[in-house]
Order: C-alpha cells, then structure tokens, then sequence
C-alpha cells in the first residue's frame, strides 16, 4: 500500500561537515576556542561564527600562505576582530595557559600546496597534549586525520596509542569513521574533557 510519500534519501555529512557539527554542539558566544592547523582558513571561519563578537579564535599554522589565506577569508567575513593569527608550529599552544572550550586538528597537509608539507606525529602529540591541557570540563578537541598520504598512517598511529592511554576517569575518547568505503578516507577522532 503507498501512502503517496516518496523517501528522500539523506546525504551522509563529509567528515569535516561531521567535524563542525560536533564544534556546533560544543562552541557557544563568548568561548576561547583553538584551530591548530589554520589552513585555508575553513575552520578557523567556522569557529569565529561560533564564538560570536565577545569570544576568541587561536589560529595557528606553519606556512605563511595558510596564515594569508585565512587572514582574507576572516577579512571578507568581517571576523577578523575575532581571531589571533599565528604563524608558528600548533606546538606554540603550550605557550598559553588559557582555558579553551575546543581545538580543531585538521591533519596531513595544505590543500593546494606542497603535499611534502605535513603535520608531523611528533609535534602533532606535543601540541595535543597541551591543547588537553588547556580543555575545560565538558569541552572537546578534535582530530580530522588523514591517512592517504606519506605520513599519514605514522601520525594516526601515534595518536591513537596516546588517546588509548588517558584515562576514562578524565576523558571520552571516540572514532568517527565511514568503514564502506574502499580509499582509506579521513575520520575523526574526538577527545571529550569530562
């Protein structure tokens, strides 16, 4: 029997559409929040529309051509007033004590640029650890990891055995990934601060 109702079929978000929502449920007006891998400036956009005129956005990258890209978006935006560009390693996080409500991890390298430039375990560890660090109760960092590149599969095995290690006491540690498909495609990892 048809009821005359036809099923449209949802479209699954694109992993970093699952990532800003995830932020979306976390960020609010007023919140310090971080991007460690400003990029192309995507992020760093999304969080300074969350955190509103009377929060703060800490951007950070290594290459000179992510720091401007982001710096126009913002401009074209009007958010520029919003965010502190850093140009300078995700591991200069440590550098603030500053409690955060969130930290997004976009991982691998710039779209559009020297793919021989990555993120690298090493640093990618030390800068997640002080970004924990800084997490308040109920905040969150996440982690869009990329393992279709040289590197890639190092540095999500590194931070998978660190987030195996902390301790459920202080911490929720998930996975979001899609297991269908056949590309090795990014997923998420997420560290909520209980």
């Amino acid at each position: 029997m048809s009821t005359g109702h036809t099923h449209k079929t949802a479209r699954l978000p694109r992993i970093t559409e699952m990532a800003h929502q995830l932020l979306a449920e976390r960020v609010k007006a007023g919140d310090t929040v971080i991007d460690a891998t400003a990029g192309n400036g995507y992020d760093t956009l999304f969080l300074a529309e969350l955190v509103g005129d009377t929060g703060r956005v800490h951007a950070y990258d290594v290459q000179n051509s992510a720091i401007q890209a982001t710096e126009s978006r913002l401009s074209s935006a009007g958010y520029s007033d919003r965010v502190e560009l850093h140009h300078a390693s995700h591991t200069a996080i440590a550098e603030s004590d500053e409690p955060i409500q969130a930290a997004i991890f976009n991982l691998g390298y710039l779209p559009g640029s020297d793919k021989r430039i990555i993120t690298q375990a090493d640093s990618t560890l030390e800068a997640v650890q002080a970004a924990l660090s800084r997490l308040i109760s109920g905040g969150m960092v996440l982690l869009v990891v990329y393992v279709g590149h040289a590197g890639g599969e190092q540095e999500a095995e590194a931070l998978e055995c660190y987030l195996r290690t902390l301790s459920t006491r202080d911490y929720l540690v998930l996975k979001y990934e899609y297991i269908n498909p056949d590309n090795r495609p990014p997923y998420i990892l997420a560290v909520e601060k209980k």
